[in-house]
């Protein structure tokens, strides 16, 4: 079925659409089906959408989380962007900041090397996040995200450009114990980690506290979790060091290096608030030091090998530089 796009009010008010799922859109969740056809629309106004039960799928309300099927009819209620106060885009200049920081793209993939502030989408009092800043860089294009970093996070983003790439690289994240895609951080962890690697086996569990914020907890009803870390440098009393993970769980690297009692510098959710303020004053460290270096990974199954990789930011460089 046809209808005028209802972000783009023109004349008539915008009009219920009743949308076909495609094959090609077969195992995608709803809220991304969502964004694809409603261009420009922040994370937050689907997931308000969908659970005032204006949305539909088969007739039915349904979660954002559902994986749609081909041939679902999903309802899509007439959205006036402008009155959700979302008329302006980006701004002009965190478009070309973000478009500055692609480091790879090719017909399939796009990588971004993150700044740390960044959110990897909209939602929870972020208008633009990475991925919609990327689409309104590239109108018309399809993008989605195949995997998030934490805001503070700098570092590796895939956003993929055709949706067999979506699947089959989410189909490799699924892998038992990182087998699929390989993940190597960069980190400064306070204090001084031995020699060798230390491997952390230990279940997280996503808490909220008041206000809704998560917070996240080694804890025996979590899931598995593992994290290799090992020292390249001692710098200050302090540990740079690499992390492999073999999972991928929220704030795993923060919560796992706090476990082994050498947090992550620069964190102040699970860091040391003296290390913090030490190491700001001394070396003006005045954000996460956490960074997403590299991802290794193959496609058509295992006959497209990728090596990407995302220098380290600029002030971590040269806080590591001042240390002593």
């Amino acid at each position: 079925m046809t209808a005028q796009d209802p972000t783009k009010p023109a004349g008539d008010k915008p009009s219920v659409r009743m949308i076909t799922v495609p094959a090609d859109r077969a195992g995608q969740r709803l809220d991304n089906f969502l964004l694809g056809q409603l261009k420009g629309a922040p994370r937050s106004l689907v997931y308000k959408l969908v659970r005032s039960g204006q949305v539909r799928v088969n007739g039915g309300r349904a979660k954002a989380e559902r994986k749609l099927e081909a041939g679902d009819e999903v309802r899509i209620p007439p959205v006036r962007l402008s009155e959700e106060g979302d008329k302006a885009g980006p701004p002009e200049a965190f478009m070309r900041r973000l478009e500055q920081a692609i480091v790879f793209e090719d017909a399939r993939l796009l990588t971004l090397n993150k700044p740390t502030g960044v959110a990897s989408h909209g939602g929870s009092g972020i208008s633009f996040g990475a991925i919609e800043t990327l689409r309104a860089l590239r109108p018309g294009q399809t993008l989605e995200l195949v995997h998030r970093l934490d805001r503070d996070t700098s570092g590796l983003l895939i956003v993929a450009k055709k949706r067999s790439a979506l699947s089959e690289l989410q189909a490799l994240l699924r892998e038992d114990h990182g087998a699929g895609i390989r993940k190597r951080y960069l980190t400064l962890l306070a204090g001084r980690m031995p020699d060798g690697v230390m491997t952390v086996d230990a279940p997280l569990h996503v808490g909220l506290r008041q206000g809704g914020e998560r917070h996240v907890q080694v804890n025996a009803i979590g899931k598995e979790s593992i994290s290799h870390f090992r020292v390249l440098e001692r710098k200050g009393g302090h540990s740079y060091c690499e992390v492999r993970i073999e999972t991928g769980r929220t704030h795993q690297i923060r919560v796992h290096a706090q476990h082994l009692g050498h947090p992550v510098a620069g964190d102040d959710k699970y860091g040391d608030p003296a290390v913090n303020k030490r190491l700001r004053e001394q070396i003006g460290l005045k954000r996460l030091f956490l960074h997403a270096a590299s991802l290794e990974f193959a496609l058509d199954d295992g006959k497209s090998p990728y090596v990407l990789n995302a220098p380290l930011a600029d002030e971590l460089v040269e806080a590591l530089d001042r240390l002593r």
